[in-house]
């Protein structure tokens, strides 16, 4: 069966006293994770009257339950749609809306936010808090037989933004996420049991996908509740063989707060990707980490398999060919296809940029409820990721540019244009752009220039307020700069390029 919940069940039954998942003072063994896995999906199918295909919602905290949830879900045949903690709740309430969800599983600190959206999001739909009363029955329930699924059947719908403002959810499927977890055991690392992931990333993301390829190998979770570099340096020297998926920005933040005499003898590998990587960053992480970096690029909608530079290729000299390649974003991936093409689809010579678009067992099977979009990404066979890139002769690919304005903050992707629409909301604003500026801590910070109505003067305080009641905190602009008007080309098109030199430069109205 192609069912990822009976790949971990065969693993359970080699070795259901080895632990699966640490969570805070807590072990889960594989055989306490596999019998709670029956019982919730028989919950779920039974107590909550779920039926194949029924998308169901996990949006709570890093922890146990996300493991539990997400493999009940494949093993009763429901998909799981896992979207970050972080969120808004109005921008949770799309996703629950969108995908059509029968069910919701938050956390006990989430549940007020979400609870009166309910209604109107997803009328009839059950809202199950993690740890009350109705949790706990539901694990009381007999364990049922593991769902029969077609490898082509969606198993986690992956909500990432677009340049509507509005997220699109990728179908991904089972063998999606098989084929990446072979991928990670390919090409990244083998794993046995005792071997370790640490979790200080949020698991709806792509820390929760890396769990697969360890957990049906028999590895250990080991879950954190956000992340603390102090914490996580702690963890390097506590576990043994650890392997860590962490955002570009992460890796600099441990850098910052280990300091010269930084120690990780726990460390096997670590994972970076999700935004962009300086060369100088990445050479003190080197000289701080030694050869245990390996760097992916993805998408929600081709999982964290794209193209990889391991640990080898970091190795260098320092020259400009080794610089060059560390600047990269590696080499396509085991089983994977690569291309940069023009406009028409026509593969382009080496070092001439173009779109990237790549072909693999990975790639989504389309956008949920939404063949427009799905039309306009896959093409006969083919996604087409919307980022600029080159390769090189050698087949290194390097990104050259974000396409739709993507703002990484932090990891987290932020479209200007979802925050541009709520900026728009204020009666007091005719028009506005946001824009990334380099921030030294968190990659970028968001920047809105704003043009107001005649006679109003809306103040960044209420545009602050009116963002943190539609959006998600991390979202919001750090800056609000008041300009007589945008920049356009002859179509009307905003030239942010234009504004990005006003943050530069201080150029006219950038002040």
């Amino acid at each position: 069966m192609p069912n990822l919940a009976s790949h971990l069940a065969d693993r359970i039954r080699s070795q259901p006293d080895a632990p699966a998942v640490h969570d805070g003072g807590r072990t889960c063994t594989y055989g306490q994770l596999g019998e709670r896995i029956g019982q919730l999906a028989g919950a779920l199918r039974d107590d909550l009257g779920l039926a194949r295909g029924d998308r169901v919602v996990l949006w709570m905290d890093n922890g146990l339950a996300f493991f539990e949830l997400a493999f009940a879900c494949w093993h009763a045949g429901v998909v799981a749609v896992p979207a970050n903690a972080r969120l808004h709740a109005r921008e949770l309430a799309f996703i629950v809306g969108d995908s059509a969800a029968r069910a919701v599983f938050t956390s006990p600190s989430l549940e007020p936010s979400i609870a009166p959206l309910m209604a109107e999001a997803a009328p009839g739909a059950h809202l199950v808090v993690v740890g009350s009363a109705a949790w706990d029955r539901l694990g009381t329930h007999a364990a049922i037989a593991c769902a029969d699924t077609r490898p082509d059947d969606p198993a986690w719908l992956f909500y990432t933004s677009g340049t509507t403002g509005r997220p699109k959810g990728a179908t991904l499927t089972h063998r999606n996420l098989l084929f990446m977890s072979l991928c990670y055991l390919a090409d990244i690392e083998p794993v046995a049991v005792g071997d370790t992931m640490l979790h200080a990333a949020p698991l709806s993301h792509g820390s929760g996908l890396y769990a697969l390829p360890h957990l049906l190998a028999g590895g250990q979770q080991v879950v954190m509740h956000g992340f603390d570099p102090g914490a996580v340096l702690e963890a390097l020297q506590r576990w043994p063989r650890v392997s860590m998926f962490a955002a570009p920005t992460m890796v600099t933040r441990l850098l910052q707060h280990g300091g010269p005499g930084l120690r990780a003898p726990g460390l096997r590998t670590l994972i970076y990707g999700g935004g962009p990587m300086y060369v100088s960053d990445l050479q003190r992480a080197l000289d701080a980490f030694g050869p245990r970096l390996y760097q992916l690029y993805g998408q929600g909608e081709s999982p964290m398999t794209i193209t990889g530079l391991d640990a080898r290729q970091h190795a260098g000299d320092g020259g400009a060919a080794h610089l060059a390649r560390l600047g990269s974003c590696g080499l396509p991936r085991t089983g994977v296809e690569v291309r940069v093409v023009d406009a028409s689809g026509r593969a382009l010579p080496a070092g001439e940029p173009g779109e990237i678009v790549t072909r693999s067992d990975a790639v989504m099977a389309g956008y949920w409820g939404n063949p427009a979009a799905t039309a306009a990404a896959l093409r006969d066979g083919w996604l087409w990721t919307g980022d600029v890139g080159a390769m090189d002769d050698r087949g290194y690919l390097t990104l050259r540019d974000r396409s739709k304005d993507l703002i990484i903050r932090g990891g987290a992707n932020i479209y200007p244009r979802e925050v541009e629409e709520v900026l728009l909301r204020h009666p007091g604003v005719l028009e506005c752009a946001v824009i990334g500026c380099p921030d030294a801590d968190l990659g970028e910070s968001v920047v809105a220039f704003v043009v107001s109505r005649p006679g109003t003067s809306p103040r960044a305080d209420e545009l602050d307020r009116l963002c943190l009641d539609h959006i998600a905190r991390f979202k919001r602009p750090r800056d609000y700069r008041f300009v007589d008007a945008l920049p356009k080309n002859h179509y009307g098109k905003v030239l942010k390029t234009e504004l990005r030199g006003w943050l530069t430069h201080g150029g006219q109205n950038g002040g």
